[in-house]
C-alpha cells in the first residue's frame, strides 16, 4: 500500500493534541512573493517562478525560462491556558510549537508559443506541537491519551504542463509526489513513527482579459489516502491507516490599475468537510474507526496590492482572513480557530534578470475554548490560542 505522510499528519492530528497556525493543517507559505502580499493573486500574478504551487496554467504567461528558489521560517506560537482534568488544574504551556524552515524551489521552461513545463518542491502541510508538560505536574492525573508529542513535515513534488489555447484562455495540469515524515507519542498508548510517498494532482486555468487584468483558476485534488507504517494503538499494532483530505479551489485576480500601482485577490476553498474519521486496518479484522471529526469546508479570503517605486524597488501588502474547520465539535486535538494575517514585502532588482524578494506575515489567532473527552468519556478542558510570524526570502532568476 501507499505510504504517505500526508495520511502521517492527519493520523497525527487524530490522535493528538496538535496546534496548527492555518486552517487544517494547510501551510499557506510557498513563496517569500506570496508572504509579502497575504497570498493575494498568487496563481495569476506570475511574477515570478512560484506561481507553479498555484496555478500550472499561470507558467503560460512567461516568455523566458524562470527559476526561484527560497525559505520561509515559521516562527510559531501556540499556548495552552487553564487546562482543567477532573477538578484539577494541569497548568499552562507559554509555547507548545517549534519554529520550522520551510524551503521551497521552481523552475519554468517555456518551449514555444503555446507550451510550457515546470518542475517545483515545497510543502503544502506540517504541523509539530508537544503538549507532554500537561501531564508533568505532580500530585495530578491526566489524559495521557490526549496528550503528547507530534512532528510531521511534508514535501511536495510537482511536475507541471501548460498549453495556450489562444491569446486570452491557458490551461494546466500538473502532478503532485508527496514525500513525508513524523513521529507521534502518547505515553505507553500511541506510538507512530512512518515515512513515505503518494501521488496527487492539480488543474488551472489563466484568463487575460487584457494586458492588464487577468483572472486565475485551480483546483489541487487530495483523495483519501491508505498508509502504512509503525503504527500502534492501545497495545495493537495495525498495518494501514485511512484519512479523508481536502481538496482545494483558488480563484484569484490581478489588475494593473496604473503603470506602478496594482491590486490582487484570492479566495481560497478547502474542502474540509471531507475529513469525517479516520480509521485503521488489519487484514484479518475489520475496519476500526479511530476517531470521528464533522469539519466544516474553510474559506481563506485576501485582498493585496503591489507598488513599483522605481525600476530597483517594489513593495507589497496584503491581508487575509482564514477561517478556522471546527464545527460544533470541538477538540483540543485540533485547537482551530479563525485568524486574521497581516503581511507585508519588497522586492529588489539587481538587474532585469535577477531579483530577490522578502516576506513577513504576522498570523493573529482567536482564544478559543476547548473541550474534550478521552477514551473513557471524562472531560478535559482548555484555552488555547495560537499564532505565527513568517519570514521568507527568495532569489529569483530569468534566463
Amino acid at each position: 500500500m501507499t505510504k504517505f505522510n500526508k495520511t502521517l499528519l492527519a493520523a497525527a492530528v487524530a490522535l493528538a493534541s496538535t496546534q496548527t497556525f492555518a486552517a487544517g493543517f494547510q501551510l499557506n507559505s510557498q513563496s517569500a512573493t506570496g508572504l509579502g502580499r497575504a497570498m493575494a493573486g498568487d496563481a495569476i500574478i506570475a511574477d515570478n517562478a512560484s506561481v507553479l504551487a498555484r496555478n500550472p496554467a499561470a507558467m503560460a504567461l512567461f516568455d523566458e525560462k524562470a527559476l526561484s528558489i527560497g525559505a520561509t521560517y515559521a516562527d510559531v506560537n501556540v499556548e495552552v491556558t487553564d487546562a482543567q482534568f477532573l477538578g484539577q488544574d494541569l497548568g499552562s504551556i507559554d509555547n507548545a510549537a517549534e519554529g520550522k524552515f520551510i524551503p521551497n524551489a521552481y523552475y519554468i521552461n517555456p518551449v514555444n508559443e503555446q507550451f510550457a513545463f515546470g518542475f517545483a518542491a515545497f510543502s503544502n502541510f506540517g504541523t509539530g506541537a508537544d503538549l507532554t508538560p500537561l501531564t508533568e505536574v505532580e500530585g495530578t492525573i491526566s489524559p495521557v491519551d490526549l496528550l503528547g508529542n507530534t512532528e510531521v513535515a511534508t514535501i511536495n513534488l510537482n511536475a507541471s504542463m501548460s498549453y495556450r489555447i489562444n491569446d486570452a484562455l491557458s490551461l494546466g495540469l500538473g502532478i503532485d509526489l508527496i514525500q513525508g515524515s513524523g513521529k507521534l507519542s502518547r505515553g505507553s498508548l500511541v506510538e507512530v513513527e512512518a515515512d513515505g510517498w503518494a501521488v496527487g494532482g492539480i488543474v488551472g486555468l489563466a484568463y487575460e482579459i487584457n494586458e492588464n487584468h487577468r483572472l486565475g483558476l485551480s483546483y489541487r485534488i487530495s483523495p483519501e489516502m491508505q498508509a502504512s507504517g509503525d503504527i500502534m494503538y492501545l497495545g495493537t499494532e495495525f498495518e494501514d491507516i485511512n484519512i479523508p483530505l481536502a481538496d482545494i479551489a483558488q480563484l484569484a485576480g490581478y489588475h494593473q490599475l496604473t503603470e506602478k500601482f496594482a491590486i490582487h485577490y484570492t479566495a481560497q476553498w478547502s474542502q474540509w468537510s471531507s475529513f469525517d474519521s479516520i480509521t485503521l486496518e488489519n487484514p484479518s479484522s475489520p475496519e476500526q474507526i479511530l476517531k470521528d471529526y464533522h469539519w466544516k469546508d474553510s474559506w481563506f479570503l485576501s485582498l493585496g496590492a503591489t507598488y513599483d517605486i522605481n525600476d530597483r524597488w517594489t513593495v507589497r501588502a496584503g491581508i487575509a482572513s482564514d477561517k478556522g474547520v471546527v464545527d460544533e465539535q470541538s477538540s483540543l486535538s485540533i485547537p482551530d480557530s479563525d485568524r486574521i494575517w497581516y503581511s507585508a514585502g519588497f522586492s529588489y532588482n539587481f538587474s532585469e534578470k535577477s531579483s530577490i524578494d522578502f516576506g513577513y506575515t504576522l498570523v493573529v489567532g482567536e482564544k478559543v475554548h476547548v473541550e474534550e473527552k478521552n477514551a473513557i468519556l471524562l472531560p478535559i478542558d482548555a484555552y488555547t490560542e495560537s499564532g505565527a510570524n513568517y519570514f521568507s526570502i527568495q532569489y529569483n532568476y530569468t534566463f
